[in-house]
């Protein structure tokens, strides 16, 4: 039975929290919430289940955005049509990125962000990120584009950051020869 996650809307004071690392190992309570993480951005990319669900596409969540002040984040990537990648990392940190920027060119969304937001989002085009997986093994992920981009974006959810504060607010947006617009 699919039961959706209860993500808070971006006026909830506690998304702008700074997450505690996990000091113990993920709990099984924990663990049922990740699959219910995962299954819900699954079904939130596939056409079907988010009509007949009412889901919002979205590749990534952090536990901050399910109201648990812990670092753990889980990014689903359809990688080709209906084939996905889960990545579930506890005590993510960014150990290496790569000088090059880039920006969605459509701009960057959000689960907790129940409105259209403009202005491109400076990110790294390519990251190195360590964590443990679930079963507390270190883990190190490669990430490029679209895939940096989410991982980028989760991490700073543990940080109590949003997308839109990264815009500039001067300048919201670039152009091709400031930042390469994927």
């Amino acid at each position: 039975m699919f039961k959706k996650c209860e993500i808070l809307d971006e006026k909830d004071k506690k998304l702008r929290i700074k997450s505690k690392p996990f000091d113990k190992p993920v709990t099984k309570e924990e663990r049922k919430l990740v699959e219910q993480m995962i299954t819900h951005l699954t079904y939130s990319q596939i056409e079907e289940f988010e009509k007949k669900y009412d889901l919002r596409p979205g590749m990534g969540l952090a536990f901050p955005q399910i109201g648990i002040n812990k670092r753990l984040i889980v990014i689903v990537d359809e990688y080709e049509k209906g084939k996905f990648d889960n990545y579930v990392v506890v005590n993510p940190k960014i150990i290496s990125h790569s000088e090059e920027k880039i920006a969605a060119d459509a701009g960057e969304g959000c689960l907790s962000v129940n409105r259209e937001v403009e202005g491109h989002v400076p990110r790294w085009a390519r990251v190195t990120v360590s964590g443990l997986d679930l079963d507390g093994n270190q883990i190190r992920i490669r990430a490029r584009e679209d895939l940096s981009i989410a991982f980028q974006h989760e991490i700073d959810h543990l940080d109590g950051i949003l997308f839109y504060d990264r815009i500039n607010k001067k300048k919201p947006f670039f152009n091709e020869n400031e930042i390469r617009l994927i």
